[in-house]
């Protein structure tokens, strides 16, 4: 490949010997990326891409058996982007769930292969440290062996600061009480020129850094996202991923990146259009070259839909998320390709399977469950509205 580059007269000298870099596994600079995004075509960045994603995965392909708790999507947070959330004057437009409703979700789902629960929602005083530590007991009480991967920095920034109590007590409070990881949402763009534009108020960059730092020093694992597509530039992209670089390689505790398209529908940005799908797979593909720190790339399946989700395979990402169960609204509710996310085990494995990957079933810490390459089901021409390439 690296021969082929040199000879490529339609590359610049500067793509080339960002191609080598990635080839001699050598870490490409904050200009490295930015010149990526300005550019560099979708085929040679699919090319590089795709060598990092074999090299450290191969094909497999990785999901999980899960669903998601959202309990309320009232907030005290007004973030410029977000569809989801009402205000607490609306609070007849939303819902707040108490104790025993969100218990009555985790018991619905006994007897089913599910291995965790996600959990996030708005921003409200009554959900505290004192109501979520509770929480986490009565989920482990209920089923011991059922991950909890829950909360943002957000919502652990304000309930540990209006508990006062500091970051690292609070988060010694949540891992006591049964919390297993925590999931990467809240990112959004770190750089406070962009920040305080889109989501003033709520936690800093730095601070998102930090509570992820101390639970990465616990020996606790944790996701990470960025939220892409709106006002911010491809300098603000890199310099996110820039600190998320640097981050996993003091702690090494993240395992996954997440993009997360910016959806315009309903919302106070609904003004601005939506990136490309050409975009979108260039900004996948760039997050796997520049994250060479990081072993995964997932692309949310119900955020961009499923034939994007298969053709993301093909950059950079190996892993398309779980199976939802449709007991996500806040990516149905901003537009996104998915209104009713729910897939089952054999519709996912059928997604991955069909553009010549290896589907594995993983737990939330990507211990292998299943090895579904060679399954047969009963009816694999089921599943409509996915791509399907040879396999070769």
């Amino acid at each position: 490949m690296i021969s082929l580059l040199k000879n490529d007269a339609s590359l610049s000298a500067e793509l080339k010997h960002i191609a080598e870099k990635v080839y001699n596994g050598t870490r490409i600079s904050n200009e490295d990326g930015e010149y990526l995004f300005n550019h560099a075509s979708l085929s040679y960045l699919g090319s590089l891409a795709n060598f990092v994603r074999e090299k450290k995965n191969g094909d497999n392909t990785f999901f999980n058996r899960n669903f998601h708790i959202e309990p309320t999507n009232i907030c005290l947070y007004t973030c410029s982007f977000c569809s989801y959330s009402r205000l607490i004057k609306k609070r007849s437009e939303g819902w707040e769930y108490t104790m025993e409703d969100i218990m009555d979700i985790v018991k619905s789902y006994d007897g089913k292969p599910v291995t965790e629960v996600h959990i996030v929602g708005g921003v409200l005083p009554q959900y505290d440290v004192t109501f979520y530590a509770n929480l986490f007991k009565n989920i482990k009480k209920h089923r011991p062996e059922l991950h909890i991967k829950a909360l943002t920095p957000v919502e652990y920034h304000y309930i540990f600061k209006k508990d006062k109590i500091s970051y690292e007590e609070g988060m010694k409070i949540m891992k006591e009480a049964g919390l297993d990881s925590m999931p990467g949402g809240g990112a959004e763009i770190f750089h406070p020129e962009i920040r305080d534009k889109i989501a003033g108020g709520k936690c800093s960059g730095d601070q998102w850094l930090r509570i992820h730092e101390i639970w990465h020093e616990m020996g606790n694992r944790s996701n990470a996202t960025m939220l892409y597509g709106h006002i911010e530039s491809y300098f603000h992209r890199i310099d996110h991923l820039d600190k998320l670089r640097d981050l996993q390689d003091k702690t090494g505790g993240f395992q996954t990146f997440i993009p997360l398209k910016f959806r315009n529908q309903d919302n106070q940005m609904s003004y601005l259009s939506e990136t490309t799908h050409v975009e979108d797979l260039r900004n996948y593909a760039i997050s796997r070259i520049y994250l060479d720190n990081f072993d995964h790339i997932k692309a949310y399946w119900p955020m961009i839909g499923r034939e994007m989700a298969q053709l993301s395979l093909s950059f950079g990402v190996d892993d398309i998320d779980g199976t939802i169960d449709d007991t996500t609204k806040i990516y149905s509710m901003a537009g996104s390709e998915e209104q009713n996310p729910a897939l089952s085990t054999e519709e996912l494995v059928t997604m991955i399977r069909r553009v010549g990957r290896k589907p594995i079933e993983r737990d939330t810490l990507y211990n292998v469950i299943e090895d579904y390459t060679d399954v047969v089901f009963e009816d694999d021409q089921l599943y409509k509205g996915y791509i399907s390439l040879p396999v070769v």
